[in-house]
């Protein structure tokens, strides 16, 4: 029966790819995490989106053929011409529902602001800010050619680089001996040789390897290290930036900022942020987090392209699953 078929909602990643079904009265039904959506960052991005539909589905105890509707969140999904590698990612047999696919700042976007007015920051594995004013249009720093720098590897980067240029202090003691222990050598001579000869070949695994340093970036920007302050502030300073510059698009004076991922939810990266938008002119941005995941978010935006009604009994059933833990 059709009231009995469900919905798809997929957060696709550059690490993670997150997939919940819920019924059409917002029961979540399953919920299921595998590895990186986007191509870019994953070869195997279509056997993780595919694997995770299937076992979502598997836990629901659902069929392909009992599927109402997807929407997909798709991290690297920026043009038209992107979709011929987005589409195959959920092309599982069995599976002949509507299908949409977004960028994931949009399902993002939706989770945290029920596509109200607002900006959401994600800057996790890869960095976007977006912005969905009253008009509902949907504005992303990247439409400038803005780019804030503020990715986990671009953090990494820097620390490394400034310890490499010998910009550290007494302060940076605990951060030079994570980073020693992180690329498996005993003197910072040894990771400038190391880096001298470009540190990895590849660009994914050498990206993928620092990504991974960015959390002792931020923790020890929060223990005090000038290194990591540095670095942590600019990348504030970049994103601070990108709200500035779309925010214009509004016509209330007072905006709502939600953030999401590793880097901007980090407790130095989301304070230094609250700090310097309180100190905004151009707006009053307030910081607030988001009510529900990006994964919760694909499933409303499905459920809204199906006409589903989503009301406070909806909304109530999805809190079952809060954003942290999706």
């Amino acid at each position: 029966m059709a009231d009995e078929k469900v919905v798809i909602g997929i957060d696709g990643g550059g690490t993670h790819t997150r997939v919940m079904v819920c019924d059409q009265t917002g029961k979540v039904l399953a919920y299921v995490s595998r590895g990186a959506a986007s191509l870019y960052k994953d070869e195997a991005a279509a056997d993780n989106v595919r694997g995770a539909i299937r076992s979502a589905l598997e836990q629901a105890d659902k069929s392909p053929g009992e599927i109402a509707g997807v929407a997909a969140g798709i991290a690297g999904l920026d043009a038209e011409e992107d979709l011929i590698w987005v589409r195959p990612l959920t092309e599982v047999p069995g599976l002949n529902c509507p299908q949409w696919h977004v960028n994931d700042a949009i399902v993002a976007h939706y989770g945290a602001f029920l596509a109200q007015p607002g900006i959401i920051v994600i800057s996790g594995t890869g960095s976007i800010v977006l912005a969905i004013a009253e008009d509902g249009r949907p504005v992303r720093n990247y439409d400038f050619r803005h780019y804030a720098a503020s990715a986990a590897r671009f953090l990494a980067y820097d620390a490394v680089y400034e310890t490499l240029a010998g910009r550290t202090d007494e302060t940076d003691e605990s951060l030079i001996a994570a980073m020693l222990a992180h690329w498996d050598v005993s003197a910072v001579s040894e990771l400038y040789a190391f880096a001298r000869d470009g540190f990895e070949d590849d660009r994914r695994s050498r990206d993928l390897r620092f990504g991974r340093f960015a959390p002792s970036v931020t923790a020890a920007a929060e223990r005090g290290s000038s290194v990591a302050r540095r670095v942590c502030d600019r990348a504030v300073d970049q994103i601070v930036v990108a709200i500035e510059l779309l925010s214009p698009i509004f016509a209330a004076d007072a905006v709502q900022v939600s953030l999401t991922g590793s880097v901007a939810t980090s407790r130095y990266v989301s304070r230094a942020l609250d700090e310097r938008l309180r100190e905004c002119r151009r707006k009053r941005f307030a910081v607030v987090p988001p009510q529900f995941s990006p994964a919760a978010g694909a499933v409303l935006l499905a459920m809204t392209r199906l006409g589903l009604p989503i009301d406070e009994a909806v909304a109530a059933r999805m809190q079952e699953i809060r954003p942290s833990t999706c």
